[in-house]
């Protein structure tokens, strides 16, 4: 059995990687967090153009037709750069979403047409975030209701907003009254569906948070150089090079963990809700590491507005409990393992390894 990721697959994570260095810098993104909505249009549409909506759509309607394993890559990325809530929702989480309802289900086929082009904003709302990212600019909001699944246009919502630490973030409370006009599926279908949109939006967040570790990571080692006491290199300092070598540790650990549990949500495996809560736990932990160790490398200024670490380690803070917080998916991992006849174990990672 292979493992490695395809050609395709690499290539395209170094395409959107050159792209939003050039794209999105710190100081580009203060300026989009400091306006009123926090959002760029033109960033968004020109992402569209390198085909980054299009990614998980099924080709029959336009896309590119990859799965989680692409995404696992993806997010990494998106994380790095910062990169605002709604594009993961809209590409990845709602995508995925939609493409598990009927075909024929009304606004299914429209919907997913739109998010190739780039010309739609989807904001998700699942039971077990009680705030919603992005439905101030969202032109659909997917909201559950008693295990339902409905569709729900601005005009069909009021929200309330809630601040967050994270600049980047524009979170809302949502009421909303459900009807027959926006209902897509029932619950008997709708239940499945949001399980595992769960668990995509947990793995968005895990991969998220490997790509903000290893920016605080890259961040730190750099001012770790740059900055100099008693004549020399502050990252000459072994305790110093202790603290930057955790959170190196942290990452490579975490990276197996996120791709196992991509693998499992694109197999549709059994073990996928394990899997992914194993991952968002190892991959938030490696995040938290990094903004502790990161903090105490650059020192009080690193809290600071003016200095980039903060814009990261604010991210990190904010998405832990995203999709989850600790005791969710800590209580997901305890049931799964701690249960009879549970599949522990090495002959159980990925089945028959002779295949």
């Amino acid at each position: 059995m292979d493992f490695t990721f395809t050609e395709d697959q690499l290539a395209f994570r170094e395409a959107i990687s050159r792209f939003l260095m050039t794209e999105a810098p710190p100081e580009t993104l203060r300026e989009i967090w400091e306006t009123e909505d926090g959002r760029s249009p033109e960033m968004r549409r020109k992402m569209a153009e390198q085909g980054l909506t299009a990614l998980s759509v099924p080709e029959a309607q336009g896309g590119l037709g990859m799965d989680d394993i692409a995404w696992s890559l993806l997010t990494q990325e998106l994380g790095y750069y910062a990169i605002a809530d709604s594009m993961a929702d809209t590409a990845y989480v709602a995508t995925g979403l939609l493409t598990a309802l009927p075909e024929g289900t009304g606004m299914r086929d429209v919907l997913l047409a739109r998010i190739v082009d780039g010309d739609v904003r989807i904001a998700v709302g699942h039971p077990v975030n009680p705030l919603v990212a992005d439905v101030h600019l969202a032109d659909v909001v997917l909201q559950a209701h008693q295990g339902e699944i409905h569709a729900l246009k601005r005009e069909h919502i009021s929200f309330e907003r809630n601040p967050s630490i994270d600049s980047s973030r524009r979170l809302s409370r949502v009421s909303f009254q459900p009807s027959e006009a926006t209902r897509l599926v029932g619950a008997e279908h709708g239940r499945a569906i949001w399980d595992q949109t769960l668990n995509r939006g947990a793995l968005a967040v895990a991969g998220q948070s490997l790509g903000l570790a290893q920016r605080m990571l890259d961040l730190s080692v750099d001012y770790a150089v740059q900055r100099k006491q008693f004549g020399k290199a502050i990252g000459s300092f072994q305790a110093v090079k202790h603290k930057l070598a955790d959170v190196a540790g942290k990452i490579e650990f975490a990276k197996p963990v996120l791709y196992r549990a991509a693998h499992a949500l694109a197999h549709n495996e059994p073990t996928a809700g394990l899997n992914v809560s194993h991952a968002k736990l190892a991959c938030c932990e490696a995040a938290w590491v990094a903004a502790r160790h990161g903090i105490q490398v650059h020192g009080a200024m690193g809290y600071t507005w003016e200095v980039d670490l903060q814009m990261f380690m604010k991210r990190a803070w904010a998405l832990d409990s995203s999709w989850g917080d600790r005791a969710f998916h800590t209580s997901r991992v305890a049931e799964a393992v701690l249960a009879d006849h549970a599949p522990i174990g090495p002959h159980h990672s990925f089945g028959d390894t002779h295949a």
